[in-house]
């Protein structure tokens, strides 16, 4: 079965070279979404991880904005848990903290409103894809500022070139799918 599903994910990314500049593979995710079996295998196989590597240690999954939100909500309502959110600074209501992180052009910012967690709660991160890791780090601090447990970062595909896992430094990390 989670042979039989990898394999309905991985049909369903694309590549697009030279975009968005020169040089790049782009790994394109649309058409895994606009397949329902697809885009519920890719679900099925990330909990499944989830499950069999922290049982029911999990409280709570952080999608990061704005694909994660695409994989946090379902894979949460999966696992049976709540998703909290982790936005591009300014998109979020009320008190909240942040963490800036390095861009090929400059610097971005995330924020988590104050009250998303608890100290010690124990947080899964999930993005659609895993790049240059920068913005999974910021993530980790910024669930560190609110003294949450990151006990792992998901991502359904990882550019492994990039090296992105290495900024996470002794959060583990796990993918689905992996590109050079």
């Amino acid at each position: 079965m989670a042979e039989h599903d990898l394999q309905l994910v991985a049909r369903r990314i694309r590549s697009f070279p030279d975009f968005p500049i020169p040089g790049v593979l782009f790994r394109d995710i649309s058409p895994l979404l606009k397949d329902p079996d697809s885009f519920r295998a890719s679900i099925r196989l990330l909990a499944g991880h989830l499950k069999t590597t922290h049982g029911g240690k999990i409280d709570y999954i952080a999608g990061l904005d704005s694909r994660g939100f695409l994989f946090g909500p379902s894979l949460a309502q999966e696992l049976g848990l709540g998703c909290v959110l982790i936005r591009k600074r300014g998109k979020l209501p009320g008190p909240t903290v942040s963490a800036s992180y390095a861009l090929e052009y400059g610097k971005a910012e995330l924020e988590i409103q104050k009250d998303a967690l608890e100290p010690g709660q124990k947080v899964v991160v999930v993005d659609d894809l895993l790049a240059t890791g920068g913005t999974m780090r910021a993530a980790c601090e910024l669930l560190g500022q609110l003294r949450a447990e990151v006990l792992e970062c998901v991502s359904l595909v990882e550019l492994t070139s990039l090296k992105g896992r290495e900024k996470l430094g002794a959060v583990p990390f796990f993918s689905l799918l992996q590109y050079e």
